[in-house]
């Protein structure tokens, strides 16, 4: 998936064309404030005030509790991004948009969205990362409301993919018993133990994350096969031929190779014969420019927060098969472009 400008008019495509339109300040004071605006507008609850009605500035203020004049500045910036249509002086939010930005929508992202307003900062520290090489280290670096935020963010990005990738995972027959690592929200365990009756999950989880994460698993879970255990897979034991599955996804970014290696070593060890290993994460690319936009700026982000950035498939596949597994073909989600699970049995 890439990100590029779009002529708007005759002229435009035009200057697109001969390169006459300044596109760098419109992929950056365009799209930092077209960005900003979609992001502060679920912070201030916009969204949700207008929901599938038409309303007027002053009204969506005063549900809102803003100034109406600054209300409104906001609101016209989102009608020319195209979320918003207006007519008659009052604000409706396209149709389109009902699923990802109301929250009566299980697939809203509405708290995806306030928490990268704390990512925005986290970005804020490119600059230096470039000069030191020194990363944010997000574990250690975020309070509780962050985290809570963090937590809320995460379910918005797997709510759809745990869904679909349920039924794409090779989950062993009369599998039993299942290990989901830094499983945050537990979606995809959720979603598991719902198509395997058989299955039960622990989510293992540090332990300031387990409360806020917890509480989300218990708006989705209707098994009650899904448990918490405080923990960190890099330094706990994690037992021998305990598990048919172990899965972490969206955390090796956050370790070192050697780190990974390691762990993977320890997963065989907790495997059962039959049982699978899945890494789920943004893919890096083999080489600058493929994944595209996604790959890139996704690349550079896990650099700028964690120990590492992210890893490429063969880099994933190799830390199973020099463990003991055999790796086994990839799967992909719509829902999460860029993203993969990285599977092995043992």
């Amino acid at each position: 998936m890439k990100l590029k400008a779009h002529p708007e008019n005759p002229l435009e495509w035009i200057a697109l064309k001969m390169n006459l339109a300044p596109t760098p300040l419109v992929d950056t004071q365009v799209a930092y404030n077209a960005a900003r605006a979609i992001m502060a507008a679920a912070e201030l609850g916009i969204y949700e005030a207008i929901g599938k009605d038409q309303k007027t500035a002053e009204e969506i203020a005063g549900a809102c509790n803003t100034n109406t004049h600054a209300t409104k500045q906001l609101l016209n910036c989102l009608v020319g991004l195209g979320y918003l249509s207006w007519s008659g002086e009052r604000y409706s939010l396209k149709p389109k948009y009902h699923k990802w930005l109301l929250k009566e929508s299980e697939a809203n992202l509405i708290g995806k969205l306030r928490f990268q307003l704390i990512e925005w900062n986290w970005m804020a520290m490119l600059e230096d990362y470039v000069r030191t090489g020194k990363t944010l280290q997000l574990h250690s670096s975020v309070n509780e409301k962050e985290w809570n935020l963090y937590q809320e963010g995460m379910r918005d990005l797997s709510i759809n993919a745990a869904k679909d990738l349920a039924g794409k995972i090779p989950v062993p027959k009369n599998a039993t018993a299942m290990l989901d690592i830094g499983g945050s929200h537990g979606l995809y365990s959720i979603e598991l133990c719902k198509k395997y009756p058989a299955l039960n999950s622990t989510v293992l989880e540090l332990p300031y994350a387990i409360e806020s994460a917890s509480a989300i698993a218990k708006r989705y879970d209707t098994t009650g096969r899904v448990s918490y255990k405080a923990g960190n897979a890099l330094t706990d034991d994690l037992g021998t031929e305990q598990y048919d599955v172990i899965m972490i996804n969206n955390v090796v970014h956050h370790f070192t190779a050697e780190q990974n290696t390691d762990l993977a070593k320890k997963i065989v060890q907790a495997l059962r014969p039959g049982g699978i290993y899945i890494i789920g994460e943004f893919i890096r690319a083999n080489k600058p420019g493929e994944g595209g936009a996604v790959a890139a700026t996704s690349g550079l982000y896990f650099s700028v927060i964690s120990a590492s950035g992210n890893w490429s498939e063969a880099e994933m596949q190799r830390w199973q098969k020099n463990a003991g597994l055999k790796n086994e073909k990839p799967v992909a989600t719509m829902t999460i472009p860029g993203w993969k699970m990285i599977i092995a049995r043992k």
